[in-house]
């Protein structure tokens, strides 16, 4: 992320005139992190621990890269030559690794993203890496499946989009309530899912024999 292109490029001058803070330096979130080390109770300069800060930077870098991804942009490259295709293309079960926003715990999970087009396609993996643009940032499930919804909605400008998603939170499994073995079931549903309830069964049928198979 520091180091990274960004979408809109914002100089320092422009960030102070508007108020906001440059971008930090790896340094800074190197010192960041030996800080955290030293408030645990360890010692950031023990054999053990002396590279740890430059590692929790790049994994950090990795963790959000999505915050380097346009969604949008993923979906504008799509095919007109389908022969009058009209039915459901539904994605099934996508992993994907996110982070809450609130402890920065992991999500882990899977997303089902269906659309009816209504004249274009999007070639298949586009549709995984708009997933994986938005689970790669700070996230809650909720907004994440109403993201990806409303991204493809807006570019394909389809019938109809449907994302379900199932994820495990640890935020509720190494801390807090500590329960293990439940899952968070998210929907976003527009145009013809939403409306047409044969349609949405349809979709659903599919989520849920994938999930069980």
């Amino acid at each position: 992320m520091a180091n990274s292109t960004k979408l809109v490029a914002k100089s320092a001058e422009d960030l102070a005139k508007r108020g906001e803070e440059p971008q930090p330096t790896d340094a800074a979130a190197e010192d960041a992190f030996r800080s955290i080390l030293r408030w645990i109770g360890e010692d950031p300069n023990r054999d053990g621990l002396r590279e740890t800060p430059q590692r929790l930077v790049r994994a950090f870098r990795e963790y959000f890269c999505g915050y380097d991804e346009d969604p949008e942009e993923i979906l504008k490259k799509t095919f007109e030559e389908v022969e009058g295709y009209d039915e459901m293309v539904v994605l099934r079960g996508v992993p994907f690794e996110s982070h809450c926003e609130h402890h920065v715990a992991p999500i882990i999970g899977r997303a089902w993203v269906g659309y009816v087009p209504s004249r274009r396609v999007v070639g298949i993996s586009k549709l995984a890496r708009v997933v994986e643009a938005y689970a790669r940032r700070l996230q809650i499930q909720e907004r994440m499946t109403a993201q990806i919804a409303n991204a493809i909605e807006t570019v394909l400008k389809p019938v109809g989009v449907a994302v379900v998603i199932k994820a495990t939170h640890h935020c509720m499994l190494s801390r807090g309530v500590k329960k293990h073995g439940a899952d968070l079931v998210t929907s976003h549903m527009l145009g013809v899912f939403r409306d047409n309830q044969m349609t949405r069964g349809e979709f659903l049928a599919l989520v849920n024999s994938d999930d069980k198979g």
